[in-house]
């Protein structure tokens, strides 16, 4: 009998994950997009100071942005860790002037915003042609360091966390267009939730068809942090059949190809860059565009499928186990 309805919750397994007959068309064929992954390593008890690690900050991000030449350049969480407004005069001026033109994109971190509105930890998208920066704010946000719930403000003051109360942004975040290419900008730990990246599913023509994360985990150090981020990474590629490109403070900086796969990294707590090419997925719209099964079904139904499921499981086991005890 227990065998039975472990068969039964298998074919249900099943029907789930291929829950739509428009998925999987043929693989369409890659498309190469040069990048340049920026690794700064600044200590995290000097990320913030304005004598030790923000102008070090500002003085090697902005080096590096100024001579990437690759028609994308990447910077991670806070790479810029002042508000636009509080920058040396000419600072951020020069960055927007620098991408006006051209054919480059950069994606930078940097906080937004002010305190009658509230801040932004948010992804800023510099590239010609548009009328004012792309951006995307951060979702999910983290406890004590991203927001303070009520009693707890001694603690990011205890933290040294000057802005440390920031304003949510919205699920499905429009991608940022570059070279033909959808990128989907994520922020730190973002990228373990896998039913908010799929909310930019809904509409495959729309998906991403790059993911891009940008980190700062320098709070953990040298630590298992780093592997374990990483991994999070490598599994919601294969979820999606999407490549991740990585952008971290202190690491893992790395280009994930769509199969989970490390293509390329950077040592760990080491300031460097890393050049590379990154193949986009899902960009052939004759054959169909391509989403996984996991795709479509977590972008409209969300967790809701293995909710079910595992209550379905948890149904069969306790009616087996009255079965068993009635025998």
């Amino acid at each position: 009998v227990v065998l039975r309805q472990w068969r039964v919750l298998a074919l249900v397994a099943l029907l789930v994950a291929s829950a739509d007959s428009v998925v999987l068309p043929p693989n369409d064929p890659a498309a190469s997009l040069p990048v340049t992954l920026l690794q700064g390593n600044i200590p995290q008890d000097e990320k913030f100071e304005l004598g030790a690690g923000v102008p070090v900050a500002l003085n090697w991000y902005g080096a590096q942005l100024a001579q990437a030449r690759t028609p994308l350049v990447v910077a991670p969480e806070t790479a810029i860790p002042m508000l636009p407004q509080q920058l040396p005069a000419g600072y951020w001026a020069g960055l927007l002037q620098r991408f006006a033109s051209g054919g480059q994109t950069a994606l930078v971190g940097v906080p937004l915003g002010n305190a009658k509105e509230g801040y932004l930890n948010a992804v800023v998208g510099l590239q010609p042609g548009s009328p004012k920066p792309y951006t995307y704010a951060k979702h999910h946000l983290v406890p004590f360091g991203e927001f303070i719930p009520p009693l707890f403000k001694w603690f990011t003051e205890m933290m040294n966390i000057p802005l440390g109360d920031f304003n949510r942004g919205a699920v499905g975040q429009p991608s940022l267009v570059v070279a033909g290419q959808r990128l989907a900008p994520n922020i730190c730990y973002e990228d373990l939730f896998g039913e908010e990246l799929g909310a930019r599913f809904i509409d495959p023509a729309q998906a991403p068809t790059i993911f891009v994360n940008i980190s700062n985990i320098g709070w953990f150090g040298d630590s298992l942090a780093i592997d374990q981020h990483l991994a999070i990474s490598r599994m919601r590629t294969l979820e999606f059949e999407r490549p991740m490109l990585r952008a971290t403070n202190t690491g893992a900086t790395a280009i994930i190809d769509h199969r989970g796969r490390v293509v390329l990294s950077l040592p760990r707590l080491t300031r460097d860059v890393l050049v590379g090419e990154v193949d986009g997925r899902g960009l052939n719209a004759t054959s169909g565009w391509r989403i996984t099964p996991y795709a479509w079904w977590v972008s409209r139904m969300g967790l809701w499928p293995l909710w079910g499921l595992g209550l379905l499981a948890w149904a069969l086991a306790w009616m087996g186990g009255r079965r068993a005890r009635r025998l």
